[in-house]
C-alpha cells in the first residue's frame, strides 16, 4: 500500500511540476541565468532588465517567483528580460550587483539602474516597478 501511496504521490507531484513549466512557458517569461555578456548586450540595446538574486532555499526568492509569473501571466507582451543571478553559485556577480542577500531585485531601463529591492514580495510594489518602466 505504502508503494501506491508513493506513486500516487510522485505522478502528482510530476502533473504538477508539467503544469508550472507550462504555465510559465504559455505567459513569455523566461528565467535567463545571469552571464555578463547578455547583460551587457541588453543594456546596450536599451532594453528593461530584472536582475534576480535567487537561491533555491530561500522562501522569499520563491514568493518573488510567484509574483513575477503572475505579472507576465498578467502583462504576456512585457518586454522586461529577467536574468537570474544564482545566489550560491554566482558569488562574483552577487558582490558586483552588491545585493545585501538573495531576493534582492534590480530594475534596470539601458544603462540606468530605475528600481532595487530587497526581500520585497508585496504583488503591487512589484508590479508597479515593472510597469514603471514597460508600459
Amino acid at each position: 500500500m505504502t508503494t501506491l501511496k508513493s506513486i500516487k504521490h510522485a505522478a502528482i507531484l510530476l502533473a504538477a511540476t508539467l503544469f508550472l513549466n507550462l504555465s510559465a512557458h504559455a505567459s513569455g517569461f523566461e528565467k535567463t541565468p545571469f552571464d555578463k555578456s547578455t547583460f551587457d548586450q541588453l543594456q546596450e540595446k536599451g532594453e528593461i532588465i530584472l536582475i534576480d538574486i535567487y537561491a533555491t532555499w530561500c522562501p522569499t526568492c520563491k514568493k518573488q517567483q510567484q509574483i513575477i509569473t503572475d505579472y507576465f501571466e498578467a502583462y504576456p507582451d512585457s518586454k522586461v528580460n529577467v536574468l537570474v543571478v544564482d545566489f550560491d553559485k554566482q558569488k562574483q556577480w552577487v558582490k558586483y550587483f552588491k545585493a545585501p542577500r538573495q531576493s534582492s531585485l534590480y530594475l534596470y531601463k539601458g544603462k540606468e539602474q530605475v528600481w532595487f529591492s530587497v526581500a520585497e514580495t508585496r504583488k503591487q510594489k512589484i508590479f508597479s516597478a515593472l510597469n514603471s518602466v514597460s508600459m
